[in-house]
């Protein structure tokens, strides 16, 4: 489920995706496909790169898939990967591009010139909080803390995020402090090539606060190399129990961002659902659980047709939202 909330104004109750937290009966480990090459829109250790290379690791170490191989293909706040997997159709039928909320928010804005419905839309795979983080040795502890230092000294206290101005990691941080009763649009937004670069410059003092996939920080945060100072979830989280909600901080707002997968235009029918039956019995294997709970991903399977619906719902969800912050 995607709820977006500010305030005490329940602007969105809409697009709701189907939950998947039960493991279908048909998974054997029964090898489904050879290969899969899973091309990547951002650089190393974002968020597309998590669940990409968690998704082939579960796959390949389930039986289901024989290999797996990863390309990383940053530029365009993912529009270079868009085009090539679209440019060069005929020659990547064995590929399956990684995305997310991003592609419904960059065609809105008009940036890509394509969107997902030029694309071979095989199945929504999972669901990743967001969550505010600071480093380690920062004064700010809290949403209140950093709600403070923005009063005091807004142009002062960046927030970064790996992804383009009024792409989803600003997105997100505009809408908690939407809902924390401030200006949205006053936040200094520094925007990074994907999650790895921003949690760099958090990490080097270049920014007082990330604005990340909860799965993005919670290694590190569990590692005592940053603190996640609020997270988007309406209930904490398993992986870092100790990091609190929005909610449990007053900031009545949540939000979990989608990840699935992508095929080239006109992908044979057979070999989309390879791909799709391939995903559907990673479900009930343990080395998906493994995954999956390393990384407080929620379950969000979308197959086929259904991945359609959603993507459409959330389309003029994320639109509503867009217009509403002057995004749009």
């Amino acid at each position: 489920m995607m709820t977006f909330k500010f305030g005490r104004r329940a602007l969105v109750a809409g697009a709701v995706a189907a939950l998947s937290f039960g493991a279908p009966a048909f998974a054997d480990g029964h090898k489904v496909l050879d290969s899969i090459h899973f091309l990547i829109p951002g650089g190393a250790g974002g968020g597309w790169d998590g669940t990409a290379r968690g998704t082939g690791e579960a796959l390949t170490n389930a039986g289901l898939v024989g290999s797996a191989s990863f390309e990383n293909m940053s530029g365009g706040g993912g529009g270079k990967a868009i085009g090539y997997l679209i440019e060069n159709a005929d020659s990547n039928h064995g590929t399956l591009m990684v995305n997310s909320t991003p592609i419904v928010i960059r065609s809105l804005t008009g940036v890509f010139p394509h969107n997902f419905r030029d694309l071979t839309l095989v199945s929504g795979t999972i669901g990743d909080y967001a969550a505010m983080v600071v480093g380690k040795d920062s004064p700010i502890n809290s949403m209140a803390d950093l709600i403070a230092a923005y009063e005091a000294d807004a142009s002062g206290t960046a927030i970064g995020g790996g992804s383009v101005p009024g792409g989803m990691d600003h997105l997100v941080a505009a809408m908690v402090m939407e809902a924390a009763g401030k200006d949205a649009l006053g936040v200094k937004y520094i925007p990074y090539d994907a999650g790895g670069k921003a949690m760099a410059a958090l990490l080097s003092g270049e920014i007082s606060a990330l604005s990340t996939g909860f799965s993005e920080a919670v290694d590190l945060a569990n590692a005592g190399e940053v603190k996640i100072i609020g997270v988007t979830s309406d209930a904490r989280v398993d992986a870092a129990p100790n990091a609190m909600t929005m909610k449990e901080q007053g900031i009545d707002t949540s939000f979990v961002n989608w990840r699935g997968f992508f095929g080239a235009p006109g992908l044979p029918a057979d070999k989309t659902a390879q791909y799709q039956e391939a995903i559907s019995k990673m479900y009930a294997t343990p080395e998906w659980e493994t995954v999956r709970a390393r990384n407080g991903w929620v379950n969000i399977h979308n197959s086929g047709d259904d991945f359609k619906v959603f993507l459409e719902a959330q389309e003029q969800v994320i639109g509503d939202l867009m217009r509403k912050l002057g995004f749009l």
